[in-house]
C-alpha cells in the first residue's frame, strides 16, 4: 500500500533543457530547446526573453502576441506540412542590426501587404527582411529561435519564458522565471583564418547552425579567396539559410541522408523583396521563399546533404544565384519551383523532387547523372540569348505515380516571352512524359532549343516514341548533329567554365573484424570533378594494383591485419580517407 502511494505521488518527469542550465562553452548561434514528457501546444500570448546576466540588460524578446507575417489572399496563413505547429511571427529589429528603415517585402499575387508598422531584421546581410517562426514544435520538443546574431561570445545569459508561451496538458510547465535557465557562451570564436569549420546541432562543433557558420565567413568578391569548408555533422537543421557575397565556400555533409537542412518557407510567408517586384532583374536576388538560399556568390560547393522545404506553394528547397557553383550528391525537395538557379551551376548526382515547374531560372545549368521527380512540368525555362539554358546528360526524368507531364515549358508571362529558352536532353531516361513531350511555348519559337538525343524509356530501355513531339522541338541524330551533341555533352561549352572540385570523401572505408580465411571488401565513396584516381595503402605503404574505389582482400591472413586508407587524387587536389582497421582473428 505504501509502495502504491509512493507511485501515485511520484514526481513528474523532468523537462529537459538545451543548453542545460548553467552549461558553459555554448555556441552563440544556439537554439533553445525544451523536451517535455508529453506534447506541448503553443500559446497565443506571452514572451520569451533573454538577458545579459552581467547587467540584467534585455538582449532579445520573442513576443507570441505579435501578428503573423503576410497571409494569403482571403486570410489563409501559409501551412507548413504536418506535424509542424509553428507560430507565425516577424523578426523585430535586433540591437546590432543596421536596417532600421528596412521596407517590408512587396506582396506577391497571393499575399496581402505586410503592415507598415512591422518590425523586421535581416539574415545573412539581406537588404530586406525575413519572417520566421520563433517557436516550432515537433512531438514532445519545442524549439525556440532567438533573433539572428544577438548573442555574442564570452557572455552569460539567462532565459525567461512566460506561462502562456507553452501549454502542457498536465499543467506541469508554468514558465521559467528569474534566472532559472542560465548558460555561458564560448570565450571566443574560431580563428579568423580557419579553413575548416564544424557545424553540429548538439553544440559539439564550432557552430550549432549552418547559418552561424556562414555568417562567420567574411564576404568576399575575390576569386583568390582561400576555400573554407563547412563540415555539417549528421542532424536536422531547421533554419532559414541565406548568404550573399561569399567566394570559395564548400558545405560538406557527413551523410547525404542524415544531414537535412529544412525550413517551412514559401512565397506567401516571405514575398518578393520590394526592389525586385517583377522577378526579372538580372543580377538581383529574385526571391526569398526557399529554405536554403545563396546570392551573388562564386565558387560555392554544396556536397552530400539534403535540402527540404516542407511547405506547399511556391517554395523552393534551394535557390542559388551566382557563378561557377557546384551542387554534388545533394537531395533537393520543394513545392512549385523546387529549385531556382540564376547564374551558372554544375549539378552532379543530385536528386530533385518537386510539384511542378520544379526547376526555374535563367541558366546556364548543367545536370550530370541527376534524377528528377516532378508531378507537373519539370521546368520553366527563362534564359536569354546571353547564355545557355538547362542541359541534362545521362539523367532521369521519373514522373511520380501514373501521371503524365511535360519536360519543359516557356509560356508568355505577364506579356513577356522567352524566345531563347533552351532545354537539351542527351542520353536521358524518361518515365511519365506525355507524347508531345513539351509544354506551352509563347511568342516566337524560332530560336528556342527544345532538343533531345537518344531518350529511352525507364521501363524497358528502348528508345522513346517521339513521333508526337511538338513540332517546335527537335530530335538530334547522328551523324548529322554530332557536333551539337558533343558540344552539349561538355559542361565547359554550356557553362562557359570547366567545373573542377578537389576530391571529398563522402563515405570512408569501415573497419572490419573477421576470421582468417575469409574475404574482406573495403569501399570508399568520393565526390570529385573530374573523377579521381585511387591508391590504397596498408600501414602507410601503397598496395600494388589497389587503384579502385573498392579493395578486395581474398582469404585474409593474420599478417593482412592493419590500418587501411585510400588516397583519391584528381587535377584539383587529393584527399586521404580516415584509416580503417582490419582485425583478423
Amino acid at each position: 500500500m505504501l509502495a502504491g502511494f509512493a507511485s501515485a505521488q511520484r514526481a513528474p518527469a523532468p523537462i529537459i533543457r538545451f543548453p542545460t542550465d548553467k552549461s558553459v562553452e555554448v555556441n552563440p548561434d544556439t537554439h533553445l530547446v525544451l523536451t517535455f514528457p508529453g506534447t506541448p501546444t503553443p500559446g497565443k500570448s506571452g514572451q520569451i526573453r533573454i538577458y545579459d546576466a552581467a547587467d540584467n540588460k534585455l538582449i532579445d524578446t520573442l513576443d507570441l502576441s505579435i501578428p503573423a507575417g503576410p497571409e494569403a489572399a482571403g486570410g489563409r496563413a501559409p501551412a507548413p506540412a504536418a506535424p509542424m505547429t509553428p507560430i507565425p511571427y516577424e523578426y523585430v529589429i535586433g540591437r546590432r542590426a543596421t536596417n532600421a528603415n528596412t521596407v517590408p517585402g512587396t506582396p506577391s499575387g497571393i499575399a496581402v501587404p505586410t503592415p507598415a508598422t512591422s518590425q523586421l531584421t535581416i539574415i545573412g546581410g539581406f537588404t530586406d527582411a525575413f519572417h520566421f517562426y520563433p517557436l516550432i514544435i515537433h512531438e514532445n520538443t519545442a524549439t525556440i529561435y532567438p533573433h539572428n546574431n544577438l548573442l555574442t561570445y564570452n557572455k552569460t545569459y539567462y532565459v525567461q519564458i512566460d506561462p502562456g508561451v507553452l501549454n502542457v496538458a498536465d499543467g506541469t510547465f508554468t514558465g521559467i522565471t528569474g534566472s532559472g535557465w542560465t548558460f555561458t557562451t564560448k570565450r571566443s570564436a574560431p580563428a579568423a583564418n580557419s579553413t575548416r569549420l564544424v557545424v553540429s546541432a548538439d553544440g559539439s562543433g564550432d557552430f550549432n547552425t549552418v547559418q552561424g557558420a556562414l555568417d562567420f565567413i567574411p564576404d568576399s568578391t575575390s576569386v583568390a579567396a582561400r576555400r573554407v569548408t563547412i563540415f555539417i555533422r549528421n542532424g536536422t537543421y531547421e533554419e532559414i539559410v541565406y548568404f550573399r557575397n561569399k567566394t570559395n565556400v564548400t558545405l560538406l555533409g557527413e551523410d547525404r541522408e542524415k544531414v537535412v537542412v529544412t525550413y517551412p518557407n514559401n512565397e506567401v510567408f516571405n514575398p518578393h523583396p520590394a526592389n525586385v517586384g517583377t522577378n526579372e532583374v538580372p543580377g538581383t536576388f529574385p526571391s526569398r521563399r526557399a529554405s536554403f538560399m545563396g546570392d551573388n556568390s562564386r565558387g560555392i560547393q554544396l556536397v552530400n546533404f539534403s535540402i527540404r522545404n516542407p511547405t506547399n506553394g511556391q517554395a523552393e528547397g534551394l535557390l542559388l544565384m551566382g557563378s561557377e557553383n557546384i551542387v554534388s550528391n545533394v537531395n533537393i525537395a520543394g513545392s512549385g519551383d523546387a529549385l531556382q538557379l540564376n547564374g551558372s551551376t554544375y549539378l552532379n548526382d543530385c536528386l530533385l523532387e518537386g510539384a511542378g515547374d520544379s526547376i526555374l531560372g535563367r541558366g546556364p545549368e548543367f545536370f550530370d547523372h541527376c534524377e528528377l521527380h516532378s508531378r507537373g512540368p519539370y521546368m520553366w525555362i527563362r534564359n536569354t540569348e546571353a547564355n545557355h539554358g538547362n542541359v541534362f546528360v545521362n539523367s532521369k526524368f521519373l514522373t511520380p505515380g501514373n501521371g503524365m507531364t511535360e519536360i519543359a515549358r516557356a509560356p508568355t508571362n505577364n506579356g513577356k516571352n522567352y524566345p531563347y529558352a533552351e532545354a537539351v536532353l542527351i542520353n536521358c531516361i524518361l518515365a511519365g512524359i506525355s507524347p508531345v513531350g513539351w509544354g506551352a511555348m509563347g511568342g516566337d519559337t524560332t530560336h528556342m532549343h527544345y532538343w533531345e538525343y537518344n531518350s529511352t524509356n525507364a521501363s524497358d530501355g528502348k528508345p522513346v516514341d517521339v513521333s508526337q513531339r511538338k513540332p517546335e522541338s527537335r530530335q538530334l541524330t547522328l551523324p548529322k548533329d554530332a557536333e551539337i551533341i558533343a558540344n552539349y555533352s561538355n559542361p565547359g561549352y554550356v557553362l562557359g567554365w570547366t567545373p573542377t572540385m578537389a576530391p571529398l570523401v563522402l563515405t570512408p572505408p569501415a573497419g572490419v573484424t573477421t576470421a582468417a580465411g575469409q574475404s574482406v571488401t573495403l569501399n570508399v565513396k568520393v565526390a570529385a570533378i573530374p573523377a579521381s584516381t585511387f591508391q590504397w595503402s596498408r600501414n602507410g605503404v601503397a598496395i600494388a594494383g589497389a587503384t579502385g574505389a573498392t579493395l578486395n582482400l581474398n582469404s585474409v591472413r593474420t599478417s593482412d591485419a592493419g590500418s587501411y586508407a585510400v588516397t583519391a587524387t584528381n587535377s584539383s587536389g587529393r584527399v586521404t580517407s580516415v584509416p580503417a582497421l582490419l582485425a583478423v582473428r
